[in-house]
């Protein structure tokens, strides 16, 4: 079900929108009637843009005329941007100043009226605009003794719902799901279960699809997605739920990747904040140094040396940096690839560096057998044999504090962690991710980084800045540190799924109170804000939060109660790279897009974004049957 999770996640919003969908207003003789019906929303979407809504601006005011401006409501401490000038009302003809302008309606507005001579507030007004709706705010006196304005919001044709496409997308997959299961309750019945095989003669492969005995056997190795070995060395066995949660984080992320049918909440946040599509690539680098720690263990079992290993490991991170730079660098879009406008940053490149370091680190101190610890403290076997392992790790998150805190940065206050533009009332437009993104364009070069940040869309930044940068990398290798050890968790407690979802649930919980601390359980005011641009400390801790419950409920639901096959995320799980790869280089080509009949519509961005998504699960599924796994 092709990026469930993330239509889960909207459903609230779509349900809550349904309820609370504008009605139609039309008082007499105020507002500028339009047309009505199907035909009108058709209209209005081929003349206007997503997003974003009609406000015609009434003055009825005499001379001098009014300055429109507005702030978005996401933007913190931003300045307001200047929207319109409308004219004063002509008093001899008896006709008022009018301007019409677009308005975003992704987030609630602030809107800002004041007289263009003596720049004084006539009236605030804040409001959430629907989609492709018409407004109009009329301007007038109610008394003239004391000079009393109002600013009167009227609906003149209520938006389109724009969520509802999320709802009937939701319902289908649901009702495929329905399907699936149906299915699989009849093919408990030996007689129809018998009269399948009869006629569809399955392969082997097949059955083994829905069995007990998990995925194909792998070969040893190790790499970003590593085929992890079961936890006795004479079984062939594979933990499914490893595999069903990269594919979660890796079909959300092909999803996103690809558009999100255009819904705010299915982008990355401006700045500080989670959206959806926040969420996935910090639970693929958790999940995998949660692999790393089995797959070593697994290898060093079956006799393989550590120097051997350790080949493997930087072939398999040069690899992935090389695809990262070469195969799916963004800069493609500019033109010929050159050095001149090459991105060395990136997804691959930051996979591969942070599994160099992490699987490197673990290869140092892990032992071929994972035996019980005989310390003195035996439920802290998991952590204490590595304490030097914690020690660089915490070292490394020091590194990143000093650097993000201490670091001069020119024209910048120290340790600012802001978006610049007009954010923080303009006052540093120029100091974009303070520290980290003083560090790339110095070692780096602005033409070698991400040109379109998010921060410039809401805070209107114009300095490059990329959120898998240099400094941000640091915080990944703690994010894949804190999945590795889930994985030693399940090493040193095999066989006891009770001990196993304790400590989740433990490590779960003590992420959560970090995180509260940091953050001051709020989006903009704690000590380090929860932020994906620059991977800050609390981002990692909140996202480890996550992933250790998910992880519980995913190994609970599929490892220990066998509830759940793990489809169908399990396939596109056990050829990560593939899938990522491949919906990064066939884009653009169809049938993973087309062109569409109206741009402006969030349904056929939907549908498209699903369909492509939905694809790229199909073609694993395919290759899982087929026991074609690409691994480097």
């Amino acid at each position: 079900m092709a990026a469930a999770a993330g239509l889960v996640a909207a459903v609230a919003a779509a349900l809550g929108a349904l309820l609370m969908a504008p009605g139609l207003s039309q008082p007499d003789g105020q507002g500028a009637p339009g047309p009505r019906g199907g035909a009108a929303a058709a209209e209005r979407r081929r003349s206007g843009r997503m997003d974003q809504a009609l406000l015609l601006v009434r003055n009825e005011l005499p001379a001098p005329g009014l300055n429109l401006a507005a702030r978005s409501g996401s933007c913190h401490q931003c300045l307001y941007q200047f929207l319109a000038f409308v004219p004063p009302s002509n008093e001899s003809l008896r006709k008022p100043g009018t301007a019409s302008v677009m308005v975003d309606t992704q987030h609630p507005l602030t809107l800002l009226l004041n007289s263009s001579v003596g720049d004084r507030d006539l009236c605030k007004i804040q409001y959430h605009f629907g989609e492709f709706g018409n407004y109009s705010l009329v301007v007038k006196t109610l008394s003239t003794s004391n000079q009393t304005v109002s600013c009167d919001l009227i609906i003149n044709e209520g938006p389109i719902n724009s969520y509802l496409p999320i709802l009937f997308a939701f319902l289908v997959y649901v009702g495929i799901l329905a399907l699936l299961i149906a299915g699989r309750l009849l093919m408990k019945i030996d007689t129809v279960r018998n009269w399948v095989y009869k006629k569809l003669n399955p392969r082997a492969t097949d059955r083994m699809i829905n069995s007990e005995l998990g995925s194909p056997t792998t070969t040893d190795s190790i790499n970003c997605d590593p085929a992890p070995q079961s936890w006795s060395s004479g079984s062939r066995q594979r933990l499914r739920s490893l595999d069903t949660f990269r594919g979660l984080s890796l079909v959300i992320m092909v999803f996103v990747n690809y558009g999100g049918g255009k819904y705010w909440f299915f982008k990355h946040e401006s700045w500080n904040g989670l959206t959806v599509a926040d969420l996935v690539f910090p639970w693929f680098v958790f999940i995998m140094g949660t692999s790393i720690a089995l797959a070593l263990g697994s290898m060093l079992r079956w006799g393989s040396s550590k120097w051997k290993v350790l080949r493997k490991i930087i072939w398999r991170s040069f690899v992935l940096i090389l695809l990262g730079i070469i195969v799916v660098n963004p800069n493609y879009c500019l033109g010929p690839l050159s050095w001149d406008n090459l991105r060395i940053p990136g997804v691959l490149q930051r996979l591969g560096f942070t599994y160099l370091v992490v699987a490197a680190l673990e290869l140092l101190f892990t032992r071929a057998d994972s035996g019980t610890w005989e310390g003195r403290f035996p439920a802290l076997q998991d952590i204490l044999p590595y304490w030097p392992q914690w020690i660089f790790i915490l070292v490394l998150e020091t590194i990143w504090l000093c650097l993000t805190f201490l670091l001069p940065v020119p024209d910048c206050p120290r340790g600012y962690l802001g978006p610049g533009g007009i954010g923080d009332f303009g006052k540093y437009p120029n100091c974009t991710g303070g520290a980290a993104g003083y560090i790339d364009r110095l070692l780096l070069g602005e033409k070698h980084m991400y040109q379109h940040p998010s921060s410039a869309v809401i805070y209107q930044s114009t300095m490059p800045y990329d959120p898998e940068g240099i400094l941000g990398t640091i915080n990944s290798i703690v994010m894949a540190f804190l999945g590795l050890q889930a994985g030693k968790i399940t090493l040193f407690y095999k066989d006891q799924p009770k001990q196993i979802m304790s400590r989740f649930t433990i490590w779960g919980i003590v992420m959560g109170v970090i995180s509260a601390i940091l953050t001051k359980c709020s989006k903009e005011e704690g000590f380090i804000p929860i932020n994906k641009n620059l991977w800050s400390i609390s981002y990692v801790t909140t996202m480890s939060c996550f992933a250790f419950i998910l992880l519980l409920l995913i190994y609970y639901l599929v490892d220990v109660k066998k509830w759940w096959s793990g489809a169908p995320f399990l396939y596109p799980g056990m050829n990560s790279i593939l899938v990522y790869t491949g919906h990064q280089v066939f884009a653009n080509y169809f049938p993973f897009k087309w062109k569409m009949q109206d741009s402006q519509s969030h349904a056929e961005h939907l549908t498209q974004n699903l369909t492509a998504t939905t694809l790229w699960v199909i073609i694993s599924y395919i290759l899982y049957r087929k026991r074609i796994f690409w691994k480097i």
